[in-house]
């Protein structure tokens, strides 16, 4: 990161996300939760909703019923962090059953069409409008093939019909097929090797706090929700700007403490505090040299708060 100045955070207010009350550690957690195949995603997160008291529960990028895999949940006000959780790539892998005969080498062939920006239309029986729409697949490798099962593992943008690809790849060889098992195994941040718990976990670690008040399981099964922010370039501000940018003001370049060198003029970043708390979201109105050369200015301009305004005091 570019440093453009020192500070000392006040331990006064404000908390590591770590650190925590527990009440305040749940309002703005969020689980990487192991989604199992035959429950809606609305359901499962209706389940931890029920498993923590919490008053709203909250999932980020649909998985079909059939589907197992990575479905990050968020609790309370987390929630409405969760459309930044699902703008970013996802990873899958899979089986797909072919109807007929087809060589290894045109299987290769056509899979290797797909890895570019295809069109698709919604099946009939997503949530979305069936409007026809262009996504784009970065990678798709067959791992084995095993007499008409295809073992496969996908990367693709987020809105992406995985069971429409497979519909579309038997077409194409003339044999038909179709999709026999799914698992996301990485949606943005969050991935199978990264804390993926299941229900029972998230229900055993909400039983020993109610029980044994003991909040330790809940740590190791839910992260602060600054997880979901983990790759968007980041500007760390001073404890004196932070209210005023919860009540709405622009980020001026003198509040501005360190931020990342990758950062360009109207691209998207995220406002931290020192402490490593996420305050907002915001557009980006110079690049990092600009910043880090330009004593006055407006550096970034909000466009979501996620901070509540009490959290730090007055200081204008």
């Amino acid at each position: 990161m570019l440093v453009i100045d020192e500070d000392v955070t006040d331990p006064s207010y404000g908390h590591r996300p770590e650190d925590r009350p527990p009440e305040t550690y749940l309002r703005w957690g969020v689980i990487n939760l192991d989604k199992p195949p035959g429950p809606t995603s609305h359901q499962v997160a209706a389940w931890v909703k029920q498993i923590s008291g919490m008053a709203k529960a909250g999932h980020g990028g649909t998985l079909d019923p059939n589907v197992s895999g990575v479905l990050p949940v968020a609790l309370a006000d987390a929630t409405s962090a969760l459309a930044y959780a699902v703008s970013f790539d996802k990873q899958y892998v899979g089986v797909m059953r072919l109807h007929g005969p087809v060589s290894s080498r045109e299987l290769a062939r056509v899979a290797s069409l797909m890895e570019d920006r295809i069109y698709q239309r919604p099946p009939k029986k997503s949530a979305v409008r069936r409007k026809l729409r262009t996504r784009r697949v970065h990678s798709l490798r067959l791992l084995e093939t095993v007499e008409g099962e295809v073992l496969f593992d996908l990367v693709c943008e987020k809105g992406f019909y995985v069971r429409k690809l497979v519909h579309d790849l038997g077409l194409i060889l003339g044999v038909e097929g179709h999709m026999q098992e799914l698992r996301r195994i990485r949606s943005g941040v969050f991935c199978e090797d990264e804390t993926l718990v299941d229900l029972f976990k998230v229900k055993a670690a909400f039983h020993k706090w109610f029980v044994e008040d003991d909040f330790s399981l809940i740590k190791r099964t839910m992260r602060p929700y600054e997880r979901i922010f983990a790759e968007f370039p980041k500007i760390v501000v001073r404890d004196s700007a932070v209210s005023s940018l919860c009540h709405g003001a622009q980020l001026a370049i003198p509040g501005v403490l360190r931020l990342h060198d990758n950062i360009v003029e109207d691209g998207i970043v995220s406002l931290f505090t020192d402490k490593g708390e996420v305050i907002a979201v915001a557009r980006a109105r110079l690049n990092a040299e600009e910043v880090a050369n330009s004593p006055h200015g407006i550096a970034a301009t909000l466009e979501r708060v996620f901070m509540p305004r009490d959290l730090y005091p007055r200081k204008w």
